[in-house]
């Protein structure tokens, strides 16, 4: 009995090298987890040639795992070589869990509209922004890139805009649960690079994120209530897993340019236009201030502009790291990244980003109590010439003189002109520091039923800071210090939230109920500060506020926003075949008077899962299919804070030693919610597996009772009262998504995925338009986003003058009587077509963003003045009889060619085609056959904006402005390491 014993003993002490090959029956499989079940910390991968080795028992169990083939377990049983054959994981679509929010679902079962990516379609892009990563990839997500400067910002609209106020359709983010508040935290007078103020969105860091989904219809959305009107942004972070502790470095380098140059004159083209509109004016000898022709300027001089003040090649390095692992019970995964970037623009500026996430994950060993702590530090330090050099490349003259002098300093040309490179010295700086960290605690009371409790806390620094010194003006003027100016912005924000549910889940009878009630109580305070100082003794001193002379305050507030709420969800599931869910929420918001600062919002979502009828179950060709649908309402707070009050601000201006107040603001105690409802429906099917899935949908939504600013008699005193207007703005489109899996070979795979969207805006109900001061911005039965022009009819061949239509027949062309033609703006559809493709150890992997869309032409000064224009303005009018595009040129002296050359830019000639094909985004890796153990190395090559193709001919056509730089084309090389 005991020799019995100690033989046993012996063996389950006695260790061995366990060594293998895993394939998928043709080819090794490279990166394979082998570990000990059980005893996770012990674990290997395998390398280039499938290749693993462990130290086990022999009585241990192995756990063979690998992403998209089926978990193995294989008894050791005093074996010393194991070969192992992994089988390909069938698993459909269908089975993937999706974040809803309060609530996680699988694809079959969802009754809402939910657009997901995730991690691996965010990796293979070059980003820093995380709206960049979903550009062209989500049906109904519409984003806009606004300015290729580093640190600027993106314009996203959730199917179509639901409010009259522009500023107020901005979707609502979730970061792990916490509210991420999108709200500008930039000042106007500081933040100058960028057409728009700063935007916190930048913080969160691409390389963190595991999954980001976009809430879009009402019955994804109504448990968020007011806050989801505008869709929501739900982005969850990476977290770590079970197993041996693994390391993974990512870096990769690169080099940034502008993606089109807009086609302009060349010296010879620009001086010939110029003598002609001299000669048109009848001007025969040049002024003196005409530089470029009267011979002061070089005429054979040529420079390219653009290329000088925007051309450079500006250089991108980003660093990624992480490690994690964990037991059964607590996992974790600590990460850290940082990323730098220059600018196309003459100098040295830089944006640098860098942060740091931690995430810790907890069961309790009965696995009643979960603990799941997020926390996310990260920076950002700015540095950008205050003035966007894009204007003056396109419109200096060509001839115009050289930057330099021989001494290499700024050339001023006797005075002539005002050299561009003089804006280098006036210079934006930022600096931003932002924590975000929440916590999810639950506890299992009992089968089915669930304590839960989200917490959230975030805190955002953010000051920037914009000069003008007396260096940016010509030495002969003798400016100094004195007149150096300095702008200031200091916002800090931060926000808690608390949010206790319970959970109840239980299956009876082939049915399943869920049900989820909860509260939101949500607390967020915002400190302001924009200060101007003029007048220093030194510009040494120029950052140093107390060293002005002259100091204003420009706006100082610190509003305060309360939120709280009351949600609950009942999900119903007959059969795994009938679904029905209902939610619903009270909101109460301190943004609204004390009549209306509660409301109720709540949807119905429906689902049939046909495919499991009796009469469907064997089918060869359809694996799936399901209807469902959904209606609810959604509500609106954005507004800002204290708009319901009487309020007053400062006047800025001292009377007898004091600054007074001014009322700013009249009381409206009915001021209440805008009330968003929606409705939509949809079809979910696959054929052979899945191999084939189409989903197309349909949807409406209107929004009412809009908040906006109504008119007032200007003997009260106000412009405005802030109110509720009882307008009504409908959204209706159609959304498709399809995916193929082409091939889906042992050691060839090939994806595709296809979206396309159509959104059709519409104002249906505006009272009193006519009378309001929107009269000549919107029209009844047109969409928001329109431009009121002139009919343009094209160049008189007489007078060589632009023509347009007199609408009221008055015999001239005023405004805004004959401003009256209105032009839809709005993109007619716009999608992706993304194609992966694998082979053994090589992965590409690409996707074209496509937009059809209309849009204005970059605004131009009449033809003939000093200011360079388009090439295809040299077919111009020159000679009665002339059929030309474009009129006659001027030098400024012919009125009537000026005035009418002002109108084009207001006419019907100033819309144009700015559709857009873009190759994306492209990826390409290799897996490295290294003969290292538990050593993985892959290169990758990576590029963003690489190809466009376009009508538009002045420059890109994705944000059409003449003042601003337009999205860049980025090219990366990189190399990672897993071990």
């Amino acid at each position: 009995m005991a020799a019995n014993s100690k033989r046993l003993f012996s063996a389950f002490s006695q260790h061995l090298q366990v060594q293998g090959t895993v394939t998928d029956g043709t080819a090794p499989l490279p990166g394979v987890t082998v570990s000990v079940r059980g005893r996770t910390s012990n674990a290997a991968i395998t390398d280039y040639n499938g290749q693993y080795s462990i130290s086990v028992s022999p009585t241990d169990t192995l756990s063979v795992s690998f992403i998209g083939f089926k978990t193995r377990l294989i008894p050791v049983k005093g074996r010393s070589k194991i070969d192992i054959t992994l089988e390909y994981d069938t698993t459909t679509l269908q089975e993937v869990r999706v974040n809803a929010g309060y609530y996680s679902v699988k694809e079959s079962e969802r009754t809402g509209s939910i657009a997901r990516i995730t991690s691996k379609d965010i990796e293979t892009q070059p980003v820093t922004n995380v709206l960049a990563a979903m550009q062209g990839r989500m049906t109904g997500v519409s984003i806009t890139q606004t300015t290729g400067v580093p640190g600027g910002a993106f314009d996203i609209k959730v199917r179509g805009q639901n409010s009259i106020r522009s500023d107020a359709n901005a979707p609502l983010y979730i970061i792990d649960g916490v509210p991420y508040s999108s709200d500008p935290i930039g000042y106007s007078q500081t933040s100058t690079p960028f057409p728009s103020l700063t935007s916190p969105l930048n913080s969160i860091d691409p390389a963190s994120i595991e999954s980001i989904e976009v809430l879009k219809d009402a019955d994804a959305t109504s448990i968020y209530g007011s806050r989801g009107a505008n869709g929501v942004v739900l982005i969850t972070t990476k977290k770590g897993r079970k197993g041996k502790t693994t390391f993974s470095v990512n870096a990769s380098t690169g080099a940034s340019s502008v993606t089109r140059f807009a086609k302009l004159m060349d010296t010879e083209q620009y001086l010939n236009m110029r003598r002609h509109a001299f000669a048109n004016d009848g001007i025969t000898s040049y002024p003196a201030s005409a530089f470029d022709v009267n011979g002061t300027w070089d005429q054979n001089r040529y420079t390219d502009w653009q290329k000088t003040l925007t051309g450079r090649t500006a250089l991108t390095t980003i660093l990624n790291a992480s490690v994690q692992g964990g037991s059964e019970r607590t996992q974790f995964r600590l990460s850290g990244g940082s990323s730098q970037q220059s600018t196309v623009f003459p100098g040295e500026f830089t944006y640098k980003k860098s942060g740091v996430q931690l995430s810790v994950t907890h069961t309790s060993a009965d696995d009643r109590f979960r603990l799941s702590v997020n926390t996310g530090y990260n920076l950002q330090n700015n540095n950008q010439p205050a003035f966007d050099f894009t204007y003056t490349a396109k419109f200096l003259a060509p001839n115009a003189p050289a930057l330099y002098d021989e001494n290499r300093k700024l050339n001023w040309a006797g005075n002539t002109w005002l050299n561009p490179l003089r804006n280098l010295e006036a210079k934006f700086k930022s600096k931003t520091r932002d924590l975000i960290t929440g916590a999810v605690v639950s506890y299992d009371i009992s089968k089915g039923f669930q304590l839960k409790a989200n917490l959230g806390y975030s805190d955002l620094n953010h000051m920037e800071t914009r000069i003008n010194p007396s260096t940016i003006y010509n030495p002969v003027a003798n400016v100094t210090s004195a007149s150096s100016t300095l702008f200031v912005n200091n916002t800090q924000r931060t926000s808690w939230i608390v949010e206790p549910q319970i959970n109840f889940d239980r299956e009876f009878a082939g049915s399943k109920l869920s049900v989820i009630l909860g509260s939101t109580f949500q607390d967020q305070t915002t400190t302001s500060l924009a200060q101007s100082g003029t007048g220093f003794s030194s510009n040494s001193l120029i950052y140093n506020m107390a060293s002005a002379s002259t100091s204003r305050t420009l706006f100082s507030e610190k509003p305060q926003y309360r939120y709280q709420a009351f949600f609950g969800r009942i999900n119903y599931t007959i059969e795994e075949k009938y679904i029905l869910n209902l939610t619903a929420r009270r909101d109460g918001s301190s943004r609204f008077g004390p009549e209306n600062q509660f409301a109720n919002f709540g949807a119905i979502g429906a689902a049939w899962l046909f495919s499991k009828e009796k009469f469907m179950i064997n089918n060869q060709w359809l694996s799936f299919g399901k209807l469902r649908a959904s209606y609810g309402t959604t509500g609106s707070d954005k507004i800002g804070d204290y708009q319901y009050l009487d309020t007053y601000t400062t006047t800025g201006v001292l009377y007898d030693g004091n600054v007074g107040l001014q009322p700013s603001r009249l009381f409206n105690p009915d001021f209440g919610w805008e009330v968003n409802k929606k409705l939509e429906a949809a079809l979910e099917i696959g054929f052979l597996h899945d191999r084939i899935f189409l989903t197309a949908a349909w949807y409406q939504n209107r929004s009412s009772n809009q908040l906006v600013g109504i008119p007032l008699a200007s003997t009260t005193g106000f412009s405005t009262l802030q109110a509720n207007l009882d307008a009504l703005v409908q959204n209706n489109g159609l959304e498709f998504t399809l995916r193929t899996e082409n091939i889906t070979g042992k050691t060839f795979s090939w994806t595709t995925n296809f979206n396309i969207s159509t959104n059709k805006n519409k104002l249906l109900e505006f009272p009193n338009l006519q009378g309001s001061s929107y009269s000549q911005t919107y029209r009844i039965g047109l969409p928001l986003n329109i431009r009121l022009l002139y009919q343009f009819e094209g160049v008189d061949p007489q007078t060589g003058l632009y023509k347009f239509s007199d609408l009221n027949l008055d015999g001239k062309i005023t405004s805004p009587e004959d401003k009256q033609i209105a032009m839809d703006l709005t993109p007619k559809y716009y999608g992706g077509l993304q194609n992966q493709l694998s082979y053994k150890a090589w992965k590409l992997d690409f996707l074209f963003q496509f937009v059809k869309q209309k849009n204005t032409i970059a605004s131009l000064d009449p033809a003939g003045q000093m200011s360079n224009m388009p090439v295809r303005f040299v077919d111009s009018w020159t000679n009665p009889g002339d059929q030309t595009p474009y009129q006659i040129y001027t030098a400024g002296y012919n009125n009537g060619a000026v005035n009418n050359g002002y109108l084009y830019n207001s006419s019907t000639a100033f819309v144009t085609d700015a559709s857009f094909i873009r190759l994306k985004n492209i990826a390409l890796s290799w897996l490295i056959p290294l003969q290292l153990k538990n050593v993985q190395c892959s290169l990758n090559v990576q590029a963003e904006n690489l190809l466009t193709f376009t009508n538009y001919q002045d420059g890109d056509p994705e944000f059409i402005s003449s003042g601003n730089l337009s999205p860049l084309k980025t090219i990366t090389g990189g190399i990672q390491f897993n071990f």
